[in-house]
């Protein structure tokens, strides 16, 4: 979240503006397999810009739905009426899932995909304010700017769509309605669903700090709810009778810390105990944990996890619990595209950097000032687009399944 966190509410224009114009160039260019002209250029950005009071209203809406993963019915009905009332043929329930669609315009190839998401994560409702206030409630929130990655993205589609009308290209866009990013892993559901499977290519991007075009790979994970069943007892008067699921937990968890000395360094892995009894006083039948387990390679995944069903077996047995497993989501690291990525960067120099109006500047820098980061950019670095990078980033998406059936690019 951190520094992203102020994209998110203020519902920039300019920021919704570029990240659009970068989709819209980064799509047309291979489909007219050249250049676009200057009046081109001009037109798409303008044909944006004269949306944007609609698009930044579009965002706050799914910004205030703020439904989660798997559950936002609301914010996908609202992009599929979008696409609908824009020419779009719709495509539903794809993988079985609700809140999961395609919007398809135009014929021929190429077919190129734009990703969009809409899903909020739980407990993170937030005021639209540069400082920290407490909060008024614990419903879910956008922390990570999918209110404007969808909106964006569907608007791209839009634009390129009707570009390609009007100048009679041949070609296909498809916007992909993607739920539950957050730690739900939709898009793998997608994949194994073949809604990739024409495509030709799939752009995305992701609100940030800068624009950029992104080399970078990033963490593979395993994720998964491990649940803890033992006996319960009062554990005053008959503690030798009861087995303490939240025992199996502190146990399993400490074995895991242990395990952290003895895997490769880019490995995380971290969790929270959801579950952990009810009174001091009982001794807790039940107890869950939700643990992630991230690296580079899933490779290393498919080593590490082994060693962590080891420890949970490890916690249980040395407690005389019952331990079950149910995995949550496990999703690949991102392919980086070399070629997708160099046509992304060229068109984002046109586009530019992000520019501040004063409002902004007000509420950026107020914002910025809370962070105790030492790295934190000071407000105005951002102007210019910053150079593609390659590495790592330490997050995980399951944008990263998608890289590994089609070229993809952000």
């Amino acid at each position: 979240m951190g520094s992203i966190h102020w994209i998110s509410i203020s519902m920039r224009k300019q920021n919704l503006t570029t990240a659009l114009a970068l989709l819209v160039f980064a799509v047309i260019a291979p489909a007219i397999r050249g250049q676009l002209s200057e009046p081109d250029r001009g037109a798409i950005i303008g044909r944006i810009d004269g949306r944007a009071s609609q698009l930044a209203a579009q965002s706050l809406q799914i910004w205030e739905f703020a439904e989660v993963g798997y559950q936002e019915t609301k914010s996908a009905a609202l992009l599929k009426e979008e696409l609908r009332a824009a020419g779009f043929a719709i495509t539903e329930n794809i993988g079985g899932i609700p809140t999961a669609f395609s919007a398809t315009a135009g014929s021929g190839t190429p077919v190129i995909g734009i990703l969009g998401e809409y899903d909020a994560l739980p407990g993170l409702f937030q005021e639209a304010a540069p400082v920290k206030n407490p909060p008024r409630s614990n419903r879910a929130g956008h922390g990570c700017g999918h209110n404007l990655f969808g909106t964006a993205s569907a608007a791209a589609a839009i634009a390129v769509k009707e570009w390609l009308a009007e100048k009679k290209i041949a070609g296909t866009v498809r916007f992909y309605g993607c739920p539950a990013e957050e730690g739900g892993g939709g898009k793998i559901y997608m994949v194994r669903a073949g809604a990739f499977n024409d495509c030709d290519v799939v752009l995305h991007w992701h609100p940030g700090t800068e624009n950029r075009a992104s080399l970078k790979t990033n963490l593979a994970n395993m994720t998964g709810k491990f649940r803890y069943r033992g006996l319960a007892a009062h554990a005053a008067g008959s503690p030798e009778k009861g087995r303490s699921a939240l025992d199996g937990v502190m146990l399993f968890t400490h074995a895991v810390d242990l395990l952290r000395e003895h895997v490769p360094q880019t490995t995380r892995i971290h969790y929270v105990i959801t579950s952990g009894g009810d009174a001091p006083n009982v001794v807790p039948a039940f107890s869950e944990v939700y643990l992630y387990l991230r690296s580079p390679e899933m490779s290393v995944i498919d080593n590490v996890w082994p060693r962590i069903l080891k420890c949970a077996d490890a916690g249980a047995l040395a407690t005389e619990t019952k331990v079950e497993l149910e995995i949550i989501n496990s999703a690949y690291s991102i392919l980086p595209n070399d070629a997708l990525t160099a046509v992304i960067e060229r068109n984002l120099r046109v586009v530019g950097g992000v520019n501040y109006t004063a409002d902004e500047q007000t509420f950026a820098e107020t914002l910025r000032k809370t962070f105790v980061a030492e790295s934190t950019q000071a407000l105005g670095s951002e102007a210019k687009v910053g150079k593609a990078e390659e590495g790592i980033s330490y997050g995980s998406t399951d944008v990263g399944d998608v890289s590994w059936v089609v070229p993809t690019a952000g």
